[in-house]
């Protein structure tokens, strides 16, 4: 029962009222509302978008497995510097074909202006080589693996996938996974190894991802195809190695790509975020003229 029959509760702050402060009338929960911001999702879209994350964990595997093959000698530096060269031109040629160079002529940069670009990273990187081959002498070869594990993984976690979160940074994400690739290159035998180490990891962390970014955009059946070739690919570098970390490996793509997008589409149906009067007050006028 409402205090004064005869006068009408208002939702008003600034006029005295004779009702007590918690006090609300049988019309509160007229305006309750469920879901209102709500994204459904869709389970073949939710598929999609993990081609990223399944993308980025072959890569790591990828560099992993290469690492591992140059340090047991069954990879030359010439050998994997040839290949690394040969998939980066048509890399190259093949991100520019997508949009028809359209990207390029917004940009402004010139073929000269990347080609420049690469023969001083080169030119460093090759310079240096003997420095980042002794550069972690002093550190036992233990703490190294340990401190590429934890590096790889800050790479996996920090990667922009596309997600708009305050954790993501993609400088952090390749700065990592560029110490990663000196940290094991320091561990291989000669100064052309880590050369090569390096210039690889820049390739499949830096520019691979920007590749993928494009076709994902540009030609998303294109996409799918390369993802999948990808991630055979690792898993059958991988069985090379080892047969059971091969199937762990296929087991953790399977559940990101099938499993997960699944539970995400299930979980939907339990969303219930309510809104109603008790929300904070949004301010939807423009403001900005009294901050002049």
């Amino acid at each position: 029962m409402e205090p004064a029959p005869g006068r009408r509760w208002q939702k008003l702050l600034y006029e005295r009222q004779p009702f007590p402060d918690n006090y609300v009338d049988r019309r509160f929960l007229e305006e309750l509302r469920k879901n209102v911001h709500a994204r459904r999702y869709r389970y073949r879209a939710v598929v999609f978008q993990s081609g990223a994350v399944v993308q980025q964990l072959c890569s790591v595997c990828v560099f992993v497995l290469t690492w591992w093959y140059m340090d047991a000698g069954m990879l030359s530096p010439q050998g994997l510097f040839g290949a690394a060269l040969a998939s980066s031109l048509l890399g190259y040629v093949l991100f520019d074909a997508v949009d028809g160079g359209a990207g390029r002529r917004e940009s402004g940069r010139t073929r000269w202006a990347d080609l420049k670009s690469t023969l001083v990273f080169a030119a460093f990187t090759y310079g240096f080589s003997p420095v980042l081959k002794t550069l972690t002498e002093s550190i036992s070869t233990d703490t190294i693996y340990a401190m590429s594990a934890l590096m790889l993984l800050g790479h996996l976690i920090f990667f922009d996938y596309g997600a708009n979160a305050a954790i993501v940074s993609s400088t952090l994400s390749l700065n990592m996974a560029i110490f990663a690739s000196v940290c094991l290159a320091s561990r291989l035998p000669r100064s052309l190894h880590a050369f090569v180490m390096v210039t690889f990891a820049m390739q499949i962390f830096a520019l691979w991802p920007m590749l993928q970014k494009k076709l994902k955009a540009r030609t998303p059946r294109c996409y799918v195809g390369v993802t999948v070739l990808f991630a055979l690919a690792a898993l059958a570098g991988l069985a090379t190695v080892s047969s059971v970390g091969a199937v762990l490996f296929a087991s953790l793509l399977l559940a990101i790509s099938c499993l997960c997008p699944y539970c995400l589409i299930r979980l939907q149906l339990l969303k219930d975020n309510i809104h109603g009067p008790w929300d904070e007050a949004e301010i939807k006028e423009d403001l900005s003229r009294f901050l002049m």
